[in-house]
């Protein structure tokens, strides 16, 4: 059976994965981490494009209904198919996976299907120095309070120090602090260009840098390592905020974040 090729492109309001090739039971791992790989880097909605792709039994295509459910709980984006063909939409609408996913004729439907964004979102890349995690804890904060959400600050603070002295620790690259915040939930992540995944360590002494996983899984909602789709992995944090959010704000490296 011909192997699954996967081709990212990035548009305006959404990032697409095109698939050719068979899913099959030996391809669905490579699916399933493709595609969440590609959600690391698709900040308003991710797209999986089938319509080249040939599937070995409905079965397998529950591959989908597993991305859609683990991109609910980070980074809280949504999730989309392209059919392509209408024959095709119409037997995946008629699919179980049509519970988790929505199935479009197009790409443009399926953006227009995300709804108005409802997401803001900064980021923010630091050196390598003495001062980054100090530095990293002033952007959280700056960050909470323009947002109006200072009640974040404590844990928030205690998160992202840990995530960016893991990277400097354990890596050489320089950390991407994004902070996202969506329907309630606000996410704390470093990315880094290492593609080994992170293991966040108890400390052995009260004087070791580093307050450990037992205080990270205490303060977030849930945590975890991700991969990326450029080699490296994104780790984050969540926590639960007290209302909704409405509006989308991006700030990338070497911009000053906006915070409406």
């Amino acid at each position: 059976m011909a192997e699954v090729r996967m081709e990212l492109t990035r548009r305006t309001r959404s990032t697409v994965l095109a698939l050719t090739g068979t899913l099959d039971l030996r391809s669905h791992a490579r699916v399933r981490d493709g595609l969440l790989k590609a959600a690391t880097e698709a900040p308003d909605g991710l797209i999986a494009d089938v319509s080249e792709l040939g599937f070995a039994g409905d079965a397998q295509l529950s591959v989908f209904a597993l991305v859609a459910m683990r991109l609910s709980d980070w980074p809280g984006i949504p999730f989309a198919l392209v059919s392509g063909q209408p024959d095709r939409e119409k037997m995946l609408r008629r699919l179980p996976v049509a519970r988790y996913a929505r199935v479009h004729p197009d790409v443009a439907a399926a953006e227009r299907g995300f709804g108005e964004p409802v997401r803001r979102r900064a980021v923010r890349e630091f050196p390598r120095a003495e001062t980054t995690g100090a530095l990293a804890r002033e952007f959280v904060t700056e960050v909470c309070g323009a947002w109006g959400f200072p009640e974040l600050v404590g844990d928030a603070l205690v998160i992202v120090t840990e995530l960016v002295e893991n990277t400097l620790r354990h890596t050489s690259s320089r950390p991407e602090v994004r902070i996202d915040l969506r329907r309630g939930i606000c996410t704390i992540a470093v990315a880094d260009d290492d593609p080994r995944p992170a293991e966040l360590h108890e400390r052995q002494t009260t004087t070791e840098p580093g307050l450990g996983l037992k205080l990270v899984a205490q303060f977030a909602r849930a945590w975890g390592c991700s991969g990326s789709w450029t080699g490296g992995k994104v780790v984050w944090a969540t926590l639960r905020v007290s209302q909704d959010i409405r509006g989308i704000t991006t700030a990338r490296s070497g911009e000053q974040p906006r915070f409406p």
